[in-house]
């Protein structure tokens, strides 16, 4: 080799282009030469797995003599093209791209030697259970290949079959690293089956068993052979996946369980032999619906200071295990006891929310803990968030159980009365009295109407007072609903009295929504409990007036500006009972109406079948206001009840009169039966306007039937004229100014006149006084 590189540097510094030319050609062809070799031997080695590592040994050492060979030449070929650039440049630049190619093929090979090295001492490295040297060879025997991939003259062949070798053992180590896995952390879990549906028992059989976790000799940490195993994972890329799947398995089969079920506890056992052991256990069964935060923070890190002792506590590069785990699982678990035991632990009563300052400091310590153990990053969690905002979730869950509550009020059954009488107060709690309102004096047991007015004119006793009525006890529970949530909100932050305020009105707007829908039916087919709703609207409209008065001063801004009102659900109210209890007026009428239309027109009563037929007709009339009477009586407030029977009674009425008016010819046996069937109503009639069982004595209600009714006095005079003479009817028209002028025009007089009389002179001698 000294004598070649002698020649090539000549004693005058130059060379013969013939005689470099011929020496890199023949360099180039030891250089296939060797190259051949070389993947001959890879092939064998790795493609036809022939033994062949004698052989691939002496052909690496030629392969490094010949690369120091080709150093030399290229630092003479350099030079020699410096000194004559200008003379053989063509030349030369065609020996250097030769020699470039040559140099190429020399870092492949030297490649291919970093592959087979990485991969023989990775093998080694396996039977020894140096699992990291051999992960970090595999890395090696990897970049060597991506290396050779970057080469597009490389021989695909070639590298297929070093790519299949590199899979092949990478999953050796995998699979070896999976036994290892399995072998020191080792769960005992039921039947998959027998986990669907989640029952306390399954969940009994549950154990973690961390193999070699306890040694005599040093203090509780994971075993070496685990952390040798974590950091292989690690460098394969498979640790991610291993701790993702043993993360599943945890949140499911204990974590998850200890925050569900207030029985189930966790035993720690450690057993020289058999390493540490976490089994789920039931001590006794539990009352509690569900477990307590400090009982579940209890259980929770009981288990993962656990883990961290024994398994967890190995970094992986600049990241602890208990971090990567924690990661993992934190999102999961949190909303498990968010959803399963904080939400549960919310108050139901403001009184109650200064001891939930415990569950908040409980949390703070359970977060603490697991950021000593390195589970949590950041400062910011939603479990600490969600306890914090104690305030918004007794609002957002009191709002939620009052409309619950009211809803199901609602749909209650309505004919579950009590009875209003004029005394009755709505109970309001005792409220400070506001400053601003000094003047103002309110008694304890303070009612809604009992606040005393330094004035010297005082109001009715009955002013603002309800008349007596009957209305739903499930209505008179909702607006004691609606109080105790008004009470609720005084004295709470300004977000939860804002959610509690609105969570009233939405009541309301539930009530407005709901009652008319779902009882729509039995609303218009029962005459009772349409007067019960109507009740009930004229009710709530009636406290709905000075309700948010009353609590308006006594709550946050801006509720206390004005914002606290329901006066404008009052007419809303009014109208919702008003139109109830007129649809059902209109259902009465009509079916008044019908009845008398079977009265054949109370013509030809001399008929007995006609006249049997309108005699029904005005005993069904009378039947029907009778029973409505008797179903309304103790329901309606007198005034709207004497009203409403006044406006059938009219109906009835004006219906007979425009009948019998229509009449061209009445006999004198027809005017009979006639004055008998009109008779009737006079006399049965008002009886319907006896609206207690105590005004039997008082017919003050009756003599006021005129008031009620339009057209009684209309009535009564037809009644008169129906058995009247000639004489009579001219008397009671008294020239336009007597009682029957009062109630008919002339052309009606007229006509009843010629209907009942026959023409006959003092009949025209009549007709003619009728002006």
């Amino acid at each position: 080799m000294a004598s070649f590189v002698t020649e090539v540097l000549a004693s005058s510094g130059k060379l013969e282009k013939e005689d470099l030319s011929g020496k890199i050609s023949k360099m180039s062809r030891k250089v296939e030469d060797t190259k051949e070799e070389v993947c001959d031997m890879i092939n064998k080695r790795y493609s036809e797995f022939l033994p062949s590592l004698q052989g691939s040994e002496e052909l690496m050492v030629q392969v490094d003599e010949v690369s120091k060979e080709m150093d030399v030449l290229k630092n003479c070929v350099e030079n020699e093209i410096r000194q004559n650039i200008h003379v053989a440049v063509t030349e030369y630049a065609t020996l250097k791209q030769q020699l470039e190619k040559n140099t190429i093929i020399i870092k492949m090979l030297r490649h291919l030697k970093e592959f087979h090295s990485a991969m023989e001492e990775s093998n080694n490295a396996l039977l020894d259970k140096k699992y990291v040297d051999a992960a970090n060879q595999l890395e090696r025997a990897r970049a060597s290949v991506d290396s050779l991939k970057s080469w597009k003259t490389t021989q695909l062949p070639l590298l297929s079959a070093l790519s299949s070798e590199l899979t092949v053992q990478r999953e050796n180590l995998i699979y070896h690293l999976g036994d290892e896995w399995k072998g020191l952390i080792i769960w005992r879990l039921p039947p998959s089956k027998a986990l669907e549906p989640a029952d306390l028992k399954s969940f009994l059989k549950v154990e973690l068993n961390l193999r070699q976790a306890c040694s005599k000799d040093s203090e509780p940490k994971p075993p070496a052979l685990l952390c040798c195993v974590l950091q292989a994972l690690a460098i394969q890329g498979d640790l991610q996946h291993k701790i993702k799947l043993f993360s599943q398995v945890l949140l499911k089969t204990m974590l998850k369980p200890l925050v569900m079920y207030p029985s189930l506890s966790v035993r720690v056992t450690e057993q020289q032999d058999e390493g540490i052991t976490l089994a789920l256990q039931c001590l006794e069964e539990s009352d509690q619906e569900k477990s307590t935060p400090s009982q579940v923070y209890s259980k929770l890190l009981l288990v993962l200071k656990t883990l961290h002792t024994y398994l967890l506590d190995v970094s992986i590069g600049n990241k602890k295990l208990s971090a990567i785990l924690g990661e993992l699982i934190w999102e999961e678990i949190s909303q498990c006891i968010i959803h399963e035991c904080l939400l549960y632990s919310i108050p139901t009563n403001s009184s109650q929310l200064e001891k939930y300052n415990i569950v908040i400091k409980e949390t703070e310590e359970f977060e603490k803990s697991l950021k000593e153990m390195e589970f949590l990053q950041g400062d910011s969690t939603d479990l600490l968030k969600y306890a914090r905002d104690v305030n918004c979730h007794f609002a957002s869950k009191k709002c939620k159980d009052v409309i619950v509550a009211a809803r199901k009020l609602m749909t209650s059954k309505m004919h579950n009365t009590v009875k209003i009488t004029p005394d009755y107060k709505l109970r309001l709690p005792k409220l400070p009295t506001p400053a601003s309102e000094g003047k103002m004096k309110v008694k304890q047991e303070t009612t809604q109407d009992e606040i005393i007015m330094e004035n010297t004119k005082q109001l009715s006793a009955w002013s603002l007072c309800i008349p007596p009525c009957r209305i739903s006890e499930s209505v008179q529970q909702l607006m004691e609903l609606a109080v105790n949530t008004l009470c609720e909100a005084v004295g709470s932050s300004t977000q939860c009295a804002l959610q509690l305020f609105f969570t009233v009105r939405n009541i309301f707007q539930l009530f407005y929504d709901v009652v008319p829908t779902y009882h729509k039916e039995n609303l218009l087919k029962f005459p009772h409990l349409a007067a019960i709703q109507h009740n009930n609207c004229m009710y709530m409209a009636h406290h709905l007036l000075t309700l948010g008065h009353y609590f308006r001063a006594h709550l946050p801004q801006p509720l206390s500006d004005g914002v606290a009102t329901f006066v404008d659900m009052v007419p809303i109210f009014r109208k919702l009972g008003a139109q109830c209890f007129l649809a059902q007026m209109n259902v009465q009428r009509a079916e008044l109406l019908e009845r008398l239309s079977t009265a054949h027109n109370f013509c030809n009563l001399d008929d007995e079948d006609n006249y049997i037929a309108a005699s029904k007709a005005v005993r069904q009339v009378i039947h029907q206001l009778k029973q409505l009477g008797t179903v309304w009586q103790d329901v309606l407030p007198v005034s709207i009840y004497c009203k409403a029977m006044g406006s059938f009674l009219n109906t009835a009425i004006t219906e007979v009169i425009a009948k019998i008016m229509m009449l061209e010819d009445i006999s004198s046996e027809d005017g009979e039966h006639l004055h008998t069937l009109c008779q009737t109503i006079i006399e049965e009639g008002p009886l319907v306007f006896i609206p207690l069982a105590e005004e039997h004595k008082n017919k003050k209600y009756q003599e006021e039937v005129p008031l009620y009714v339009k057209k009684w006095g209309t009535f009564k005079e037809l009644v008169i004229v129906l058995r009247a003479n000639l004489q009579e009817i001219v008397d009671r028209w008294s020239d336009g100014k007597g009682p029957l002028a009062m109630e008919f025009s002339s052309s009606e007089v007229k006509n009843l006149i010629r209907a009942l009389f026959q023409n006959t002179e003092r009949r025209a001698v009549a007709l003619t006084k009728i002006k």
